[in-house]
């Protein structure tokens, strides 16, 4: 990848090559708005020989509507990972859950008391379509879910299993749990406080960015990170430059080089606008952009 005119944190060597974005708590509104100044953030980076690119818990469908109005022309990371398409949505790569571990994963959220959704690398299986947050995830990805009595052979080809509930504590303690129980067999995370994905052990967002790496020839310490959420965490980890939303937990802060505003103050262009097209060089580590 050219070398670019992004800025280098520690003020020596290339800057920022490749800037990967979570979707939901980044670089969308609260209310999933893709604000004018966040595209506009984008096309400066295009502008400057900056690459662009977006991983989410979503599925890739739905990222889909991103894709034109952000001229996104990288791989897309759908699942955390669990699924990298074209940006015309075909697959590229995928890492699906074995059936046992899709099993018990489902087993151990539905005894923690949470609704249990079931991913394939094409459908949305729940339950109840009137469970909570069905429709705002249905409004949200822009297509229905399968309502089924059980979730059957959908288990073997699951490439993600979500926990969801609105006792956040119970998200939490559920959280615990299967990682516990799955240990390295799966990667279990909060994308949201009340969604907890079960996916592939190579689908987080620190192999995101390893993949991301590799297709893109970009190296990782000239790699740019920003999210909201733990699963977000591990991208911080395997990149150059960290940066962690405003609306994030303090404990998601306290792992990025900066923090910059929340979603619904423009936290996401603030964010490229000063620590990768700007001089980080000039910015504090945990300088908030207000």
């Amino acid at each position: 990848m050219d070398s670019a005119k992004g800025a280098d944190e520690d003020g020596g060597g290339p800057g920022v090559c490749l800037v990967i974005a979570d979707v939901d708590g980044t670089l969308v509104t609260e209310e999933k708005v893709l604000t004018p100044r966040a595209r506009a953030a984008v096309k400066a980076l295009a502008e400057t020989g900056i690459a662009f690119a977006i991983t989410s818990g979503r599925p890739p469908r739905g990222m889909a509507m991103l894709v034109e109005p952000l001229g996104v022309t990288t791989p897309i990371a759908g699942f955390n990972g669990g699924v990298f398409v074209h940006p015309d949505m075909s697959v590229l790569e995928e890492n699906t859950l074995s059936g046992a571990v899709a099993r018990e994963a489902a087993q151990l959220i539905g005894e923690g008391g949470l609704d249990v959704w079931v991913y394939t690398a094409k459908d949305w299986l729940v339950r109840d379509a009137a469970a909570p947050h069905v429709a705002r995830e249905q409004w949200t990805v822009k297509f229905p879910p399968k309502v089924v009595g059980n979730f059957g052979k959908a288990l073997d080809e699951a490439v993600k299993i979500v926990g969801v509930s609105d006792d956040l504590e119970r998200v939490a303690r559920c959280e615990a749990t299967v990682q516990k129980a799955l240990g390295a067999r799966a990667s279990a995370a909060r994308s949201q406080p009340y969604y907890l994905d079960v996916t592939h052990p190579k689908a987080n967002k620190g192999q995101v960015v390893a993949t991301l790496s590799r297709l893109l020839s970009a190296p990782p310490d000239r790699i740019a990170t920003i999210g909201d959420m733990p699963n977000d965490v591990p991208m911080f980890r395997k990149a150059g430059l960290s940066i962690a939303m405003g609306n994030a937990s303090p404990e998601v802060q306290k792992q990025a080089r900066y923090v910059t505003a929340s979603y619904n103050d423009e936290g996401f262009a603030k964010a490229i606008e000063r620590y990768v097209l700007g001089d980080a060089r000039t910015a504090n580590p945990k300088e908030t952009t207000r």
